[in-house]
């Protein structure tokens, strides 16, 4: 992770840290029919033992099509839809305007899927959906917990060629990690304004944010903290872990003003420009890749350098850089886009 792309992320959502982020909607569609919305509870396995205390029993909200309750038999594909930074799945629902913006893509042609929204909110305000024994094991839960209550509890197709991975922003890095390294779970992947795809950098931040880092007793207390100090916190827990640090139980990147170079390295590793060569087989295995970001997105250069990465390598993909900021047009994206995207790539009952 950049600190540009901190900097990018913390005037992209500044707004987000006490308040819902306004998004515009698209204009309702004449006879859209009503998807059921339903808010549950997955227990993830991965998640028991972090050392933040993070709950393992996470909140998801399930959205049905219309015709599922009708069907009877039918089996549908899923899509999984992965949260930005400082917002959990609730806040997301809101963001990308669902139910309508679901109801919406089905109206104006989009084949019926279900759409799972997962929650990985942490007190540091996101897991980076990675592996860390402070936090938990996000990856794990999404890739696997999530998916097999999904597949355990609703009439869904369980194979990879039917299951789709969406997200925006912390999001977006997200489906970009878990894409990259899980094919086996998922046939089609699109990124919305990823963040963090680049290696991190070496300018240190202020003394004033580390040493209110410092002062933290808990996890829990980094709530009062300024946007550029969670998100270090958020990065570190997921990315530098330390056992024998608490009580965050993990390791900045900076001492005194010095970077640390072991611990720069492994935040290097966790960036998919840094891994993407070794990646390469396994993107190649996606029936489908799109990436999309604002003009007015400060993550826009880290979008166009996966496109530059995937063109490199003549990895099938599209790429739009769209009118809007960071958060501005992602619903009517999700509508228009989105959906409909994985509506011609993923596999459905004949």
């Amino acid at each position: 992770m950049t600190l540009r792309c901190l900097a990018a992320i913390a005037i992209a959502v500044a707004s987000l840290a006490h308040a819902q982020v306004v998004t515009n909607a698209p204009p309702v569609e004449p006879g859209a029919k009503a998807a059921t919305v339903q808010h549950v509870t997955i227990h993830g396995a991965s998640l028991v033992g972090n050392l933040d205390g993070e709950s393992a029993d996470r909140p998801a909200v399930v959205i049905l099509p219309p015709g599922y309750a009708k069907s009877g038999t039918r089996r549908y594909p899923v899509v999984y839809a992965l949260h930005g930074y400082t917002i959990g799945a609730e806040q997301w629902t809101h963001e990308i305007h669902v139910p309508q913006t679901i109801e919406g893509a089905f109206a104006k042609g989009a084949h019926e899927m279900i759409v799972v929204l997962p929650d990985s909110k942490t007190a540091f305000g996101g897991s980076f959906y990675s592996r860390s024994a402070a936090v938990g094991d996000f990856e794990t839960y999404v890739v696997h917990d999530v998916v097999q209550y999904v597949d355990s509890h609703y009439r869904t197709i369980p194979d990879r060629r039917s299951r789709g991975l969406v997200g925006h922003s912390m999001g977006g890095y997200g489906a970009a990690r878990l894409g990259m390294r899980h094919p086996e779970v998922f046939g089609a992947l699109y990124i919305m304004s990823g963040c963090c795809l680049s290696p991190m950098g070496s300018n240190a931040p202020t003394a004033e944010t580390l040493a209110a880092i410092e002062a933290l007793k808990s996890p829990a207390d980094a709530g009062t903290l300024p946007f550029p100090a969670r998100a270090m916190l958020a990065t570190a827990a997921a990315w530098s872990p330390d056992p024998k640090r608490p009580p965050l139980y993990l390791d900045l990147p900076f001492k005194d003003g010095t970077a640390q170079t072991d611990i720069l390295s492994k935040w290097t590793a966790n960036a998919p420009l840094a891994f993407f060569d070794q990646a390469v087989g396994n993107l190649r295995l996606y029936a489908a890749i799109s990436i999309d970001v604002g003009d007015q997105d400060g993550l826009r250069a880290d979008a166009t350098k996966f496109h530059e990465a995937l063109d490199r390598y003549g990895i099938p993909h599209t790429f739009e850089i769209y009118p809007g900021t960071h958060t501005s047009n992602v619903a009517i994206r999700f509508q228009d886009y989105v959906l409909p995207f994985f509506s011609r790539n993923l596999k459905f009952e004949k």
